[in-house]
């Protein structure tokens, strides 16, 4: 007892006196913010894979930056610029195919994951291999923000938490049915265009917290675990925000006292969360009892 507090009073201490750690936990809360957000509108619409799909796409971004950046010596700046713009890029492009397959939509997924994970493939050989760079990036390393990703963070979470303030019910409206939203007179298409950039820069800015292999967990476990849990969608929302916010804290907890990937300790917690919530429900649920539809109830009563 006496060694485990003796740890979390370093901890404490650190985010106090050190100002990566504040800028960690800053980072880590607007991203166990934002990620579960936008990941209950993506689990609404059946697109689970399209968070790892957009990440992987993201890489060869990042790749190429770093390409550019080191060997080409060009002046780019941050090379998750880069990636920013392939995540969108990704995003759009799985919205044309989605539109091309109409029947087989689902295809999107698997031919711009292949695309992007190619593109990563190849440029990080030209780069110079896999290194610390691109070990961060697949991993995660919130420890290692600065004050510029922490800004750019922010006005992120901010501008897309307002936007999903004011047109809140559409959206919903959208996501759990398009047909509805054509008959009520709902601008789908455009909806459908934004909502896909917001998608691909949340996901570029989750890489610095949890890495590419892992962002997709951090939108959607989160939102998983709490389904079993919300009896409406705005409720399974809030412990969705809750569970991936202590995730976040305890990962970063345990990262900066024992050195471990921050992705990997907030994604562990996670789905520590995730198996609690699933063995709570068995033993507490009778084993005959319909599984409740949380999330489809509330968009009928607004």
């Amino acid at each position: 007892m006496e060694i485990d507090s003796l740890i979390l009073m370093g901890f404490i201490r650190a985010l106090i006196e050190r100002q990566f750690m504040q800028f960690a936990l800053i980072t880590g809360i607007l991203v166990g913010l934002l990620a579960p957000v936008i990941g209950s509108f993506v689990v609404i619409k059946r697109l689970s894979l399209i968070a790892d799909t957009l990440s992987h796409f993201s890489l060869a971004g990042l790749s190429i930056g770093l390409f550019l950046l080191n060997i080409l010596r060009l002046p780019i700046g941050d090379p998750l610029y880069v990636g920013m713009t392939f995540a969108v890029i990704g995003a759009l492009l799985i919205e044309a195919l989605r539109s091309y397959y109409k029947n087989y939509k689902e295809i999107s997924m698997p031919i711009v994951i292949s695309l992007g994970t190619a593109l990563s493939a190849l440029f990080i050989s030209l780069a110079g291999g896999f290194n610390t760079e691109i070990y961060n990036y697949l991993f995660g390393s919130i420890l290692t923000v600065g004050r510029n990703f922490v800004f750019i963070m922010a006005v992120t979470t901010f501008v897309i938490l307002l936007l999903i303030a004011i047109f809140y019910k559409r959206i919903v409206i959208i996501s759990f049915d398009e047909r509805y939203a054509r008959l009520l007179g709902i601008r789908v298409g455009v909806f459908q265009f934004f909502s896909t950039i917001i998608l691909g820069l949340v996901v570029s800015l989750s890489i610095e917290t949890v890495g590419v292999l892992l962002v997709g967990s951090l939108m959607i476990i989160p939102v998983a675990a709490a389904m079993k849990i919300g009896n409406s969608f705005k409720t399974t929302l809030l412990i969705a925000i809750l569970f991936s916010e202590v995730s976040v804290i305890l990962g970063l907890w345990l990262s900066y006292s024992f050195g471990f990937p921050s992705g990997a300790t907030i994604v562990l917690f996670n789905i520590l969360i995730l198996l609690m919530v699933i063995i709570i429900k068995k033993i507490f649920s009778s084993p005959h009892a319909e599984e409740k539809v949380a999330m489809e109830a509330e968009v009928r009563t607004e």
